[in-house]
């Protein structure tokens, strides 16, 4: 019977040096940094009415391209947050099953198509509301992206 305290001391003595790291009301903190990522990552917006391509590439160290289908470019840079929540979304292993899912074809005329590249991994959807909800990964990356760079 002399194991349980011995187990409560020893968890007792490992946890009482993060005692201090949390305040009340403060956020959960995140066990490490976002991962890195090494490789860019491409989002191709196209379709809608009028035939738009837009393609956004954001390099690893967050500076990103927005080119439009007539060659017009924007160019920027994610702020840090964004940036890692990007490295966050980019390394989710959601994505690779994402990529992988059969996804029926789309009866939607004029919707906007999505297609993501990170690295070897491409994964989209077509926004079209009332046949499927988008792959929740893949649709967080559209909508940081978009969001980020206009």
């Amino acid at each position: 019977m002399r194991a349980t305290p011995v187990a409560a001391t020893l968890l007792a003595a490992l946890l009482t040096p993060l005692a201090g790291c949390a305040q009340a009301g403060d956020a959960p903190a995140s066990d490490s940094p976002a991962p890195a990522i090494d490789v860019p990552v491409v989002l191709t917006k196209s379709g809608g009415f009028v035939g738009l391509e837009d393609t956004v590439t954001v390099q690893p160290d967050g500076r990103w391209t927005r080119v439009d289908r007539a060659g017009a470019s924007r160019t920027g840079r994610l702020s840090d947050a964004d940036l890692d929540r990007l490295r966050q979304l980019a390394t989710d292993s959601r994505l690779t099953a994402e990529a992988t899912a059969t996804v029926p074809a789309t009866m939607c005329a004029d919707a906007f198509s999505y297609r993501l590249t990170v690295g070897a991994t491409t994964t989209g959807y077509v926004d079209c509301p009332p046949e499927a909800t988008p792959p929740p990964a893949t649709a967080a990356v559209v909508d940081l992206l978009t969001r980020v760079t206009g």
